[in-house]
């Protein structure tokens, strides 16, 4: 296993630079460095698609002291383009520990670095905003490290729900579950804990490719779709955008979130952009408009949609972020058609919002009556 005393740099784009030790894998990689504020849950972090082309640094300072398992990820290996870290454990203490941090991510080729101060890295992406860097063990020298945090990718025009989405169609169902519903899930991105969420609520789940037609998945004849969470830039993914449109025009709910929430906004008519950090965390408030409640959500965007979309009279705000005031979900006013921006599926994260599953299941059932025969079961 590779040491864990080789020197490493973190240098951004704007010429800051932050020195430290490699972890995993033993090399160098770039993308857009972003912060998130979770305590636990690194696993599902380092796992989940949303991530993709992202250099990820938790604000928490202890990161790996429970390890690693292969019950805990969110898709088949990390997606992280890096990770950051205050304090590195090579030490896992869970007992459902199947090993530790550093060598796993040595093992699927994850550059990390630890030892950097990451509160002042928050801070200074806070004021300055998510941009791109580079870690690197084989090269110090700053001038050439600032210099490819220039040239790397970024988040405006990426499509990057190609690259993450599965390569055909598939069937998932909870084994000793009744499955009374039949669902269309895109996956833009899709966590593993959403399918397991539709599956426990009631769903036989066929999963499609994120270039999916209208057409082919209204075939499969579902009660309901579902567009999942996923990286990159929702303007880019003007396929899933007219895919949305056939899919509200079939009278069928419609459920979106994060990625999915985006491309409906698109959809029905409205704009994105790009947030000046995002947000990324498990402790995110967001007000319920309809009942004033605030939930406490996990999150992980970069875009949202814009206000301006509630110039329609056919759309109607439901959530609200409280720290910043941005879109946090809408629906039509007269057809079954919602989404959020957060993740009600909260992996990691609290569990307020499990209740849109139900809303979606209320949904369908709603529709399912409303077609049915007079007199007969629904």
């Amino acid at each position: 296993m590779t040491p864990l005393r080789r020197p490493a740099v973190l240098a951004l784009e704007d010429g800051t630079l932050f020195h430290g030790i490699n972890f995993g894998r033993f090399g160098e990689t770039s993308g857009e460095v972003v912060f998130n504020t979770a305590l636990c849950g690194y696993q599902e972090v380092l796992t989940d698609p949303s991530y993709r082309g992202q250099i990820v640094a938790m604000t928490y300072p202890h990161i790996g002291n429970y390890g690693i398992n292969r019950e805990d990820v969110e898709s088949s290996r990390p997606q992280v383009a890096g990770f950051v870290v205050r304090e590195i454990s090579t030490a896992a203490s869970s007992w459902r520990a199947s090993g530790e941090l550093n060598g796993y991510l040595e093992d699927e080729g994850i550059v990390g670095i630890s030892e950097i101060d990451t509160r002042r890295l928050t801070r200074h992406l806070r004021s300055r905003g998510a941009c791109r860097g580079v870690i690197s063990a084989l090269d110090v020298d700053p001038r050439s490290l600032v210099a490819k945090a220039r040239d790397a990718a970024g988040m405006i025009g990426a499509d990057l729900a190609r690259e993450v989405t599965c390569s055909g169609p598939y069937r998932y169902e909870h084994h000793g579950a009744a499955s009374p519903f039949r669902v269309v899930a895109y996956d833009l991105g899709m966590k593993r804990n959403i399918l397991r969420m539709l599956a426990g609520a009631g769903c036989a789940v066929t999963v499609v490719p994120a270039t999916t037609p209208a057409s082919e998945a209204l075939a499969i004849d579902p009660d309901g779709i579902f567009l999942s969470n996923g990286p990159g830039d929702p303007e880019a993914c003007g396929y899933a955008v007219e895919a949305a449109r056939g899919l509200m025009a079939s009278g069928r709910p419609v459920f979106g979130i994060c990625l999915g929430h985006q491309i409906l906004g698109l959809a029905c008519g409205g704009r994105t952009f790009k947030l000046k950090y995002g947000h990324r965390g498990g402790n995110h408030p967001v007000r319920n408009v309809a009942t004033g409640q605030v939930e406490i959500t996990a999150q992980n965007h970069g875009f949202a949609v814009d206000p301006d979309l509630f110039l329609n009279p056919d759309y109607v705000l439901t959530h609200v972020n409280l720290n910043d005031g941005t879109v946090e979900g809408f629906r039509h006013r007269d057809r079954p058609i919602f989404s959020v921006q957060y993740h009600p599926e909260a992996s990691p994260g609290p569990h307020d919002s499990h209740y849109l599953f139900r809303e979606f299941i209320a949904s369908m059932t709603e529709r399912r009556r409303a077609r049915a025969p007079v007199g007969a079961p629904v």
